[in-house]
């Protein structure tokens, strides 16, 4: 039987909203609308435009509302002046209003569904942003375990972190030493091993026959966990270079047990997409 995958990330988004356990977690996200767009930049400041069915972080935008006071008229009036910018992969481009922002916006993702997302101010490594891949797979007990947690480094100036983009594999304890201290960092390792499970168990009683996912956290100034987007279908073989080959060969021998991979040759079998 198939490995179920779930493409849409709205559809996603509103099936994990509903648990108590993970709601605090997920940061709010709307269809894309400039109605939408005004108010998210008005309220975050920043926000992350993604379309809704991606992989490889194709296609992702990052949009910033900045503001500066203007020098006092003659009648005493103080005012502001209020700009934005919109950068993807390496390219920034600056405008003066919404509607050239929305327009140029709108260009890009043409009649595709995408969605804006609250910008999370991520913790940096060596000047560039990170953010942490949980893997969660169905092990060979049929229960849900998150095998590996690892971080991923932007290349300078990328809108996103992962490897397809120039992104850098880097260990979670590496990461996050310079924020926390070692019974603080044991205390997150724990709760993103649980929440991957959670995520992985909540999405499952819609979708029976999900067998693996990948949860992207972002850390904010205050270390504060955010699930940025789950993947149905992580990559794993990236991992194969890392120094602890025990560790690659379980999360392997997971994906051989639920058929994803097959143990003869190694190579992936089919599985079926939905939503």
């Amino acid at each position: 039987m198939s490995i179920q995958r779930v493409s849409s990330k709205w559809t996603k988004t509103n099936i994990i909203l509903p648990n108590p356990l993970l709601s605090a977690y997920i940061p709010e996200t709307r269809l894309y609308a400039m109605e939408h767009l005004n108010e998210m930049l008005a309220v975050y400041g920043t926000v992350y435009i993604k379309p809704d069915n991606g992989t490889y972080g194709k296609g992702v935008m990052r949009a910033e509302r900045l503001t500066e006071p203007l020098p006092p008229t003659e009648e005493g009036i103080i005012g502001e002046r209020t700009w934005y910018i919109l950068r993807y992969e390496v390219e920034t481009h600056t405008f003066e209003n919404l509607e050239d922002l929305h327009r140029a916006v709108s260009h890009r993702i043409r009649k595709r569904p995408y969605l804006i997302q609250r910008g999370i101010p991520l913790l940096h490594h060596d000047g560039c942003p990170f953010d942490l891949r949980v893997l969660t797979q169905m092990n060979l007990r049929k229960q849900w375990e998150t095998t590996l947690i690892i971080g991923r480094v932007a290349a300078p100036d990328k809108v996103v972190t992962n490897h397809h983009s120039g992104g850098t594999v880097r260990f979670f304890n590496e990461l996050v030493a310079p924020y926390l201290d070692v019974k603080e960092a044991v205390r997150l390792e724990q709760k993103l091993s649980k929440m991957g499970e959670r995520v992985a168990w909540q999405l499952q009683k819609r979708y029976p026959r999900l067998r693996e996912i990948g949860l992207d956290i972002g850390l904010d100034q205050q270390v504060y966990p955010w699930i940025l987007e789950v993947n149905t279908r992580p990559a794993i073989k990236v991992f194969s270079s890392l120094p602890n080959k025990s560790l690659y060969h379980k999360i392997f021998r997971y994906a051989v047990g639920y058929g994803r991979y097959t143990a003869s040759t190694g190579k992936p079998a089919s599985a079926k997409k939905k939503a």
